[in-house]
């Protein structure tokens, strides 16, 4: 465990060097598959006033729009906790039609939610397909990881 902080250490000086969202946020997506061994990573940014979630990154897929209330990401909104969700399919949460429409089939999914300094939601994490599923700990961390990312996409965001 000690490793993944100092790889997050290691992290947080690199996206310090960033300066914009768009070379932040690939940057982000990449090192939290890494970290827990996700195949995907999308950063939903929460649009309070246009009541939507959607992609500013979603790997190998196109920009995806749904209402802020819809999805399993929409329900790390309504919580403001993060969520495990090991079996997808049985949830009723989850938006089975964003994997018809990508091709793409979720086996499993996480969370968790990235809070502005007012302690408002501004985006969700969301990763997907990790072999084996989730554990407690990958909960843990990528809550963790929210957090440590939340400063530098506030200040984009206010760009």
């Amino acid at each position: 465990m000690i490793e993944k902080y100092e790889q997050l250490s290691q992290f947080g000086r690199v996206l310090a060097e960033k300066t914009s969202l768009e070379e932040g946020l690939p940057f982000i997506s990449k090192n939290a598959k890494e970290i827990v061994g996700a195949q995907r990573c999308s950063l939903f940014i929460y649009k309070q006033e246009e009541n939507e979630l959607w992609t500013l990154l979603a790997d190998d897929s196109q920009k995806i729009v749904i209402p802020f209330d819809m999805g399993i990401v929409g329900q790390t909104i309504k919580l403001q906790k993060a969520i495990l969700e090991n079996e997808p399919y049985d949830n009723p949460y989850f938006m089975a039609d964003v994997d018809m429409k990508t091709g793409y089939y979720t086996q499993n999914i996480l969370t968790a939610p990235i809070f502005n300094s007012k302690r408002e939601i501004i985006a969700v994490l969301q990763l997907l397909n990790k072999e084996g599923g989730f554990d407690k700990k990958d909960l843990d961390y990528m809550t963790f990881f929210a957090h440590y990312v939340s400063g530098f996409i506030e200040l984009e965001l206010l760009e």
